[in-house]
């Protein structure tokens, strides 16, 4: 099970996949009372540059940063060191990077924290993205099933001394079971009800908390919901009731 203690609220990632800083500010202004944490990831950054970063930490919020790095050692691990400098509370890299990319990252992280004297932020090695299925997975040469693939990259990312793994709900059992509480573990993916969209291996906010996960990332449930501080209330409240 998760070893950290969270209230319910703390638990939820709201991600802002908005191509407008102006959208995404207005839902960090109206929810931040109630979400403590939001994911940035390339459609807004793409958009609005660091300056997102600044204004949102600024303005209290903790920050997500989904990038999942993945590419030569080298440059990934300048790239670790520039995401130290904003003061995010974590951020990707993706495990298929392998070994040695995890390793660098892990480093990068540990040495410009400790030079620059600035909180370390919390490095996630993303495994299988939940929108991949087996079908999928063999299509670029992934055999098996999503579960062992999932578990042979957790066993690489802690060898290389990563933080925590995104994965799906459908392997933190397993992940908990093989490594108990040695990563903090962030599944996106999450839906209520029937609706999945585009992730093949989603699950609820409850099950995911009653599994063992530290965070939940959650955005159009939210975001398009006709009313999203109902909907992250009873969120929170399924939450809750899976402690």
């Amino acid at each position: 099970m998760s070893k950290l203690n969270l209230k319910p609220e703390e638990r939820i990632i709201l991600a802002l996949d908005f191509p407008e800083f102006k959208e995404a500010k207005s839902w960090v202004e109206r929810l931040k009372g109630r979400v403590k944490t939001f994911k940035v990831g390339p459609i807004l950054f793409l958009n609005s540059g660091p300056t997102v970063l600044k204004e949102f930490i600024e303005n209290g919020a903790e920050i997500f940063l989904d990038f999942k790095f993945h590419d030569i050692p080298s440059t990934v691990e300048k790239s670790c060191r520039q995401v130290v400098w904003y003061g995010i509370k974590m951020f990707t890299i993706h495990s298929l990077g392998g070994l040695e990319m995890m390793k660098k990252s892990v480093e990068a992280v540990n040495f410009q924290s400790e030079k620059l004297s600035k909180p370390k932020p919390l490095v996630l090695a993303v495994t299988i993205l939940t929108s991949q299925s087996e079908e999928s997975l063999k299509q670029i040469g992934i055999n098996g099933s999503s579960q062992n693939a999932v578990l042979r990259l957790a066993t690489l990312a802690e060898k290389a001394g990563v933080d925590g793994l995104v994965a799906s709900g459908r392997e933190v059992e397993v992940l908990r079971k093989e490594f108990g509480d040695r990563f903090t573990l962030v599944v996106p993916g999450i839906r209520t009800g029937t609706n999945i969209d585009d992730h093949s291996r989603a699950v609820t906010p409850a099950e995911a908390i009653s599994l063992g996960v530290d965070y939940v990332v959650i955005g159009r449930v939210i975001t398009e919901a006709i009313n999203p501080e109902a909907v992250l209330d009873e969120i929170v409240l399924s939450i809750s009731q899976s402690n």
